[in-house]
């Protein structure tokens, strides 16, 4: 049995990451959470308000053997813009910036990597300003916010922004999608 590795990643609205990576295959878990505030046990509307210096994430179990850290890599910055800052869309605050949160210097080099080569190619046509960071502190989000897309594909949000993200994920890496996903 291989050892599970998890990376967190911060891509604006953690139901459109959730939803993403949910069909991913090798993903064992997600859930969303909020990471690297400073404040404890933080409240959606404190994260919300932009006080805490939490970043809406995405907490990402696999399985190395299925799926490497470079193909979560690529799926995150291909479905969100890496060039914003604090800013996905609509959703603008501190709480949605693109971040990559760490759990060793293993990580850290895969993602120091993949960031060197998305420059050199000029993949985005301006600069990648992704967070990187090792992980400090990492708190779930209300059980509300787990699952949402799964639950309420319906919602307008959910329709007309995490819908198309999921739809590009799965044109773009039809590979990579869980069975039945």
């Amino acid at each position: 049995m291989s050892k599970q590795e998890t990376i967190t990643l911060g891509g604006g609205c953690f139901w459109c990451t959730e939803a993403v990576f949910d069909r991913v295959r090798g993903v064992v878990d997600v859930e969303s959470g909020y990471a690297n505030g400073h404040v404890d046990h933080p409240s959606y509307q404190a994260v919300c308000d932009g006080d805490t210096g939490h970043a809406e994430v995405l907490k990402v179990d696999f399985d190395p053997e299925v799926i490497s850290l470079r193909q979560i890599l690529e799926i995150f910055f291909a479905t969100h813009d890496p060039t914003t800052l604090n800013r996905q869309g609509n959703d603008v605050g501190t709480q949605y910036r693109s971040a990559i949160y760490y759990g060793n210097e293993q990580q850290k080099q895969v993602i120091d990597d993949l960031l060197r080569e998305i420059g050199q190619d000029k993949l985005f046509g301006s600069p990648v300003v992704t967070e990187v960071e090792p992980l400090r502190s990492y708190w779930p989000a209300e059980a509300y916010h787990q699952d949402y897309y799964q639950q309420h594909p319906e919602q307008g949000y959910c329709a007309f922004v995490v819908g198309p993200k999921v739809e590009k994920f799965r044109k773009t890496f039809a590979s990579l999608l869980k069975p039945g996903a």
